[in-house]
């Protein structure tokens, strides 16, 4: 089911603005190089919100038309230069005047919103009387929480799905039980067919994808609550169904049983993406519980190891103190969309996104506002 709105000239995913930056070399290396001039680098930064970007999901979620709000926010590029906005926990319209929305609108585990030209438009599953999620919850109960994606070599949209199970004993009485992966047709969206990922290491292989040279990485997180900790496996070429292999420390291991903890700090969804002659990876800084923190780190390969670039923003809402004087709001998940970066020589200029929330679930009734995604513009200089 499809709800469609045209929005403004500043859409993205009409034309994406990829920079031409090859991925390094060391990606192809069973092992990785440890040397690049991206770490040594005085590397600076500066960000500002993405006004364009933020007005143009606020206009189409006010709207109504569709998605209202959500929240994870990967994006795929695909071939044909649309996007598909990938979200989990999502909102339908209506939108009432002055902001609010009705109790009883749809809400679903996960959803996409595509980007095609100058219009946006909403894909779920179920009939439009009965939306539904795109993949639904197993009938043995629980839900899925979508993760990152990437068109692979066949066309087939492929993305990771994480299976939670709630105990019903309120807001965080729930928990991962397995990863998944669920590939969509490009063109109808139709789930065509869900299938188990490894999941014996405890690892939510689902943070990010990477595809670099001849190999795609596949990132996830270690979630152990106050402390999480990141982990990376790959696949040859860009079928994530192949044989996994799994970074043990020194080597590339078939035991997933040997993965190996890279640094800790990192949040459920981060990024790790190639640029320059090295990687730059993107993450909420989760050594503070809750905090407002995005932090930088640069590596020469896809494993690291990965130097810290301090703080490159921070997030404005969070708190009492913050935009909303609320101190039930808190933001999450913040990571980049590396193929809307541009390049001028030594500087770079991406986009990243984060989501907000509240502890008090009326509120997101009370603020369409909250419940949507940040954009944020990040420049960076390369000396």
């Amino acid at each position: 089911m499809r709800y469609a709105r045209a929005f403004g000239a500043a859409a993205v995913g009409a034309t994406a603005l990829v920079a031409a930056i090859a991925a390094p070399a060391s990606a192809d290396n069973d092992r990785p190089s440890t040397r690049c001039d991206l770490v040594d680098a005085d590397i600076t930064t500066s960000a500002t919100v993405h006004a364009d970007l933020e007005a143009d999901f606020a206009d189409y979620g006010d709207s109504g038309a569709g998605w209202t709000g959500g929240d994870s926010t990967y994006s795929i590029p695909l071939a044909d230069g649309r996007t598909v906005w990938v979200f989990s926990d999502t909102f339908l319209g209506p939108v009432h005047e002055g902001g609010t929305r009705p109790l009883e609108t749809p809400f679903l585990n996960n959803s996409f919103v595509v980007s095609d030209g100058g219009t946006l438009t909403t894909v779920t599953g179920g009939t439009d009387e009965n939306p539904a999620s795109l993949i639904e919850p197993p009938e043995d109960g629980g839900w899925y929480w979508v993760g990152d994606g990437l068109q692979a070599d066949d066309g087939t949209i492929q993305l990771t799905a994480l299976q939670f199970w709630y105990g019903g004993g309120g807001a965080f009485d729930f928990g991962w039980e397995s990863n998944h992966l669920a590939r969509f047709d490009p063109d109808t969206f139709e789930l065509l067919d869900l299938t188990d990922l490894p999941s014996e290491s405890g690892v939510q292989w689902a943070s990010w994808i990477e595809p670099a040279g001849r190999y795609t990485y596949i990132y996830g997180v270690e979630d152990l609550g106050a402390e999480k900790y990141l982990h990376v496996a790959r696949v040859r070429g860009t079928d994530l169904t192949q044989p996994w292999r799994f970074w043990a420390g020194n080597r590339w291991s078939w035991d997933e049983s040997r993965t190996t903890r890279l640094m800790d700090g990192v949040a459920n969804e981060y990024s790790v993406a190639a640029l320059a002659d090295g990687y730059l990876l993107l993450t909420q800084d989760t050594h503070e519980i809750f905090s407002r923190n995005i932090v930088g780190y640069v590596g020469c390969s896809p494993t690291g190891p990965f130097e810290p670039i301090g703080t490159v923003y921070e997030m404005p809402e969070v708190g009492a103190g913050g935009s909303y004087g609320n101190p039930n709001i808190f933001a999450y998940n913040a990571h980049e969309h590396p193929e809307l970066r541009t390049a001028d020589d030594d500087s770079f200029t991406t986009v990243l996104t984060y989501n907000v929330n509240s502890f008090d679930s009326s509120e997101l009734y009370e603020d369409v506002t909250i419940y949507r995604p940040r954009f944020v513009e990040l420049s960076l200089d390369l000396e």
